[in-house]
């Protein structure tokens, strides 16, 4: 009983270490590093004071640190999804997979241009007629984090979301 106590206790001292600094990255993820371990939470750019929407992000490392694991939901479940982003050997370079709580997914490219992270997403099944996501992402000086995107609907790239967020320790990624 003794020994199941001990277990238990080292196991829960475990999982509560920042497996940023006790587990690492693979190389490739290296510049993830700093979203890794991060919860994050932003307002639309179009939200309104009558209607908000907000979006809470939640970054992890996945897989032995060969991926990035990203959890998010908007107000509190209304819509969702998970990324797994890893490097794809053949490719040569990062891939990534998001499903939705929608029913659709996509499958992306990642690069790093300097400090922001750029991704190209193939999408299939999305009801509104998009079939290509353009995302920039960027951590900023002050901490915050500044997502926009751009859909290609119709042949033609559109203006899509706009979000920047905060580091919110006690967000909650939330699906129904």
């Amino acid at each position: 009983m003794r020994t199941i106590i001990q277990f238990l206790l080292l196991s829960t001292y475990l999982l509560s270490q920042d497996t940023n600094d006790t587990f690492p990255l693979s190389e490739h993820l290296m510049p993830f590093a700093p979203y890794v371990g991060k919860t994050f939470k932003g307002k639309f750019a179009h939200s309104t004071a009558e209607k908000p929407v907000y979006d809470i992000s939640h970054w992890e490392r996945a897989l032995n640190g060969n991926a990035i694991r990203i959890l998010h939901s908007v107000n509190n479940g209304e819509y969702g999804g998970e990324s797994i982003i890893m490097w794809d050997t053949e490719k040569e370079s990062l891939a990534s997979w998001y499903f939705t709580t929608a029913g659709f997914y996509t499958m992306a490219t990642f690069e790093f241009d300097g400090k922001r992270l750029i991704a190209l997403e193939d999408v299939s099944g999305n009801q509104n007629g998009i079939t290509k996501v353009k995302t920039i992402i960027q951590l900023l000086p002050d901490g915050k984090l500044h997502n926009r995107s751009k859909y290609l609907m119709n042949n033609a790239w559109v203006d899509g979301h706009e979000i920047y967020y905060q580091e919110a320790r006690d967000a909650k990624v939330v699906f129904k």
